[in-house]
């Protein structure tokens, strides 16, 4: 398996090297760090590409002993283009990516790269908190988990996720009680609740033996608000699915998880739809 990591040599890049290498540490994956340069109008070298193959050279030098690096400085009308094609021609399963530097500390804001990098990948993509930091193996996998169509398959990869890793797999409901009437509040909570021990059942049904796992039922006036009152782990990793309006094999935001992006402390991991090859 191999995580394409697009990198620069500030905190967004250092955010997602740090998330590229705690999931390479987990999963014994190799990495290709890429930069990726405008195309030059008049076909001569592109200009800074020394100084970020330098650039790469020292993040490589910054990766543990025994997790393999391979740099890249690729050529492309956009940086996202860039991570799209290395990521197609490397045969990876996962696109890493940090947050934009504008966001909150330990939020995420999409910039310009994360978005069409979400908006067109046929792999999951992860995107890494700002300030992420977590340099060691994960310690928990969680699925946000819903009633929509492509809820079942972000499941599978779940479960498949966490057995081979042999981590907890914790799967969560949000419920968003300012999208109710107030008298319709509690049903959908039970509704929620009813909804999510079937799913828990379904992933026992699919977890090896002795395998750990649980659900948690989160509400409040917003998702972001059913967010905050959720603990998270410092090892934790969320997977999430497109929306139903994506393309096949594609990644396409809905309002749920944009929301989720927003207030998450934790890496998330984007799954296309009807992805079947588990990301790593």
């Amino acid at each position: 398996m191999r995580y394409v990591v697009g990198y620069t040599e500030n905190d967004r890049g250092q955010d997602a090297l740090e998330l590229a290498t705690s999931l390479a540490l987990t999963q014994s994956a190799g990495i290709d760090l890429v930069t990726v340069l405008d195309w030059p109008q008049d076909g001569s070298a592109a200009p800074g590409s020394r100084r970020a193959q330098e650039a790469l050279d020292r993040a490589r030098d910054s990766v543990p002993d025994g997790v393999e690096v391979t740099t890249h400085v690729r050529l492309a009308d956009s940086f996202a283009q860039g991570l799209l094609e290395t990521a197609h021609d490397v045969d990876a399963g996962l696109i890493v990516i940090g947050a934009s530097t504008n966001g909150l500390l330990r939020r995420y804001t999409v910039g310009s790269v994360a978005n069409g990098v979400l908006h067109s990948s046929h792999v999951p993509v992860a995107l890494a908190p700002r300030g992420y930091r977590h340099r060691a193996e994960f310690t928990r996998m969680t699925c946000a988990v819903g009633t929509r169509a492509g809820a079942e398959g972000v499941l599978d990869v779940a479960v498949e996720s966490a057995a081979r890793r042999g981590l907890p797999l914790r799967l969560v409901s949000l419920v968003a009680l300012d999208v109710h009437e107030p008298s319709d509040s509690g049903e959908a909570i039970n509704k929620a609740h009813q909804h999510a021990h079937s799913v828990l059942a379904r992933a026992v049904e699919r977890l090896p033996g002795g395998s750990e796992a649980s659900i948690i039922v989160a509400h409040g006036r917003t998702i972001e608000e059913a967010i905050d009152d959720i603990e998270w782990d410092a090892g934790e990793l969320v997977i999430v699915g497109s929306s139903r309006l994506a393309q096949h094999r594609q990644i396409f935001l809905g309002a749920t998880a944009s929301k989720m992006l927003r207030a998450l402390p934790v890496p998330m991991v984007v799954v296309p739809r009807d992805w079947v090859r588990t990301p790593s």
